[in-house]
């Protein structure tokens, strides 16, 4: 009776949750898997290569995402929810406004956002609602910070949130060919440049109007 009880106690509680949190897992590692492999391999990457990345096996990953558009549609959420957390963070938890901005433009450059973006511009359906809500959610987390530095009167203010996504973008874009293995290294030095110019007074007047989120989405 007694060893029947331990050997009750020593099994899951709850079972179906433990598995559910493993499935959790999985999918997780999924998405990590294929958010590197994205960046090192292009869109048309294996999914067996992703799921040997990630630990699992086929079957595992086609359980989770039935083909290669909904697995890009899921990388595409993760990359959008991982920039807007760290947007929410820096803004918690960091009193000086502008650090705060610097703070979250060097931790979305290390989301590799620039590698990213044109790869998932090819698989994913832009007004999917899960899109829309995480495009807002990121809307409003960079607002908060950019507009946190331009009350403080530290950030210039003829730039918008667009205007900040472009340059984090294209500073973030690997060179073409393979002549700049060591791209990597310079992007954060130059970001650093980039952000001392977002501070006022300004040494210069910029043409055209400041971007939006929503002007980068629009296609002539």
């Amino acid at each position: 009776m007694a060893a029947t009880a331990a050997t009750d106690a020593a099994k899951p509680a709850h079972p179906r949750l433990r598995l559910r949190a493993d499935a959790v897992r999985n999918r997780e590692r999924i998405v990590a898997a294929a958010r590197e492999m994205l960046v090192e391999h292009g869109i048309e990457v294996p999914l067996d290569e992703i799921a040997r990345r990630a630990g699992v096996g086929n079957a595992t990953l086609y359980r989770h995402f039935a083909d290669r558009s909904e697995l890009i549609h899921h990388v595409t959420l993760s990359v959008m929810s991982r920039i807007a957390e760290q947007a929410e963070r820096v803004r918690a938890e960091e009193p000086d406004a502008f650090l705060a901005l610097r703070r979250f433009v060097h931790a979305a450059a290390d989301e590799r956002i620039g590698a990213l973006c044109p790869l998932l511009a090819q698989g994913v359906e832009r007004d999917h609602p899960d899109l829309t809500a995480a495009r807002e959610r990121l809307d409003r987390a960079i607002e908060a910070v950019m507009g946190a530095a331009r009350d403080a009167g530290a950030l210039r203010s003829d730039i918008a949130v667009g205007d900040l996504m472009v340059a984090l973008t294209q500073l973030t874009r690997p060179l073409p060919g393979s002549g700049c293995l060591n791209f990597d290294q310079f992007v954060h030095r130059h970001l650093q440049l980039f952000l001392d110019g977002l501070m006022t007074p300004a040494r210069s007047e910029l043409t055209g109007a400041a971007a939006t989120l929503e002007d980068l989405r629009r296609t002539p």
